[in-house]
Formats: structure tokens, C-alpha cells, sequence
């Protein structure tokens, strides 16, 4: 079953509105960090201590907002964390009931081979590269594009409207200068 674009926008609006409405706006790039931090945090106990005051770290990023981050590393079982691994579960759901990626999605798409080559390597390389330096750039701005540009537009927050417009206007030039030749 393929739902159309309309639909899925939709279905995504509702989601993100019922979020919003329930719980808190829609965010996921905070809890990368907090996983780095759990992780560390399993390597060196020391990382992350309570204190009377709440939760504190010795990594300044972590400490910061009050401890909030730190607080989160401690006990990473809250709403934002459990949404992450929600995600992944359900893309991992999706994947099973529809008996797994089609020979159609496997195959390289043609504007990337005309641009790039056959090479797998290459394409799984860049792939993960761009979403280290998108996931890099969230964490510089401090927040993702669901949270500054998809909850923020909604919330009719102007951070939401020059953070969509700065994304558009770097993404259309690099495209544009990356797929030169046609697929």
C-alpha cells in the first residue's frame, strides 16, 4: 500500500499537531547527544554525577541548561528518548510487514549514477557523511530541522520561518551543484 504525498503530509501535520498538543513539540536531535552521553557515561561512571541540586557533568555541554541534559543521560527513559527508539522500531515494523526493501528501492537511482558511478561504497560513504554534518549542524544550532522547522513553523515561530528559508537556500544550490547530469 503507497499513500500519496497529500496523505502522508497529512498523516505528518496530525502527528506533529497531536504532539504538540499532548506532550511538547517534536525534537529529536537532542537525543543523539544524550545517547553519546549514556555511553560515555557507561565507559566513565564520572561523566555524569547527581548532586544535591539535581544531576551535573564534567562536559560543559552536558551541564549546561542546568543540568537538564546531564539529568537526561542519568535517566534517559523519558518521552524524547523513548520517541527516538519508537522511530526505529517503527521503521523497523514498516520494513517487516512489507516483507523487506523491494528489489525497485535497492536498485541505485539513475541521477546518482549518472553523477557518481555504480559504486555502492561511495553512496552508503556519502550518505552517512551528510547526515554526520546535518546531525552536526543541528547540535550547532541547536535544534533539528522537526524541531526548528517542522514544530517551529507550525508554532508560527519565526526561528521556524529563517531556519526553513536558511535550509532551502543551502540544500537547492547543493543539489543543483552536486547532480549536474540528469538520470
Amino acid at each position: 500500500m503507497t499513500l500519496s504525498w497529500k496523505t502522508g503530509g497529512l498523516a505528518l501535520g496530525l502527528v506533529f499537531f497531536l504532539a504538540v498538543l499532548l506532550v511538547k513539540p517534536i525534537g529529536v536531535s537532542t537525543q543523539f547527544v544524550i545517547l553519546d552521553g549514556i555511553l560515555w557515561d557507561g565507559l566513565n561512571p564520572e561523566v555524569v554525577t547527581q548532586t544535591d541540586d539535581g544531576y551535573t557533568s564534567t562536559n560543559a555541554y552536558l551541564a549546561k541548561s542546568g543540568g537538564k541534559y546531564a539529568k537526561s543521560v542519568a535517566n534517559p527513559m523519558n518521552y524524547s528518548f523513548i520517541f527516538v527508539l519508537a522511530m526505529m522500531l517503527g521503521a523497523g515494523v514498516s520494513s517487516y510487514l512489507r516483507k523487506g526493501v523491494s528489489a525497485e528501492e535497492r536498485t541505485m537511482p539513475n541521477l546518482w549514477r549518472a553523477n557518481f558511478g555504480d559504486g555502492v561504497t561511495k553512496r552508503y560513504l556519502v550518505a552517512f557523511l551528510g547526515g554526520f554534518i546535518v546531525l552536526y549542524g543541528a547540535r550547532l544550532a541547536g535544534g533539528c530541522t522537526s524541531g526548528h522547522m517542522m514544530s517551529g513553523m507550525m508554532q508560527t515561530a519565526l526561528s521556524g520561518y529563517i531556519f526553513a528559508a536558511g535550509a532551502f537556500a543551502a540544500a537547492i544550490p547543493t543539489a543543483l551543484i552536486l547532480f549536474k547530469s540528469e538520470g
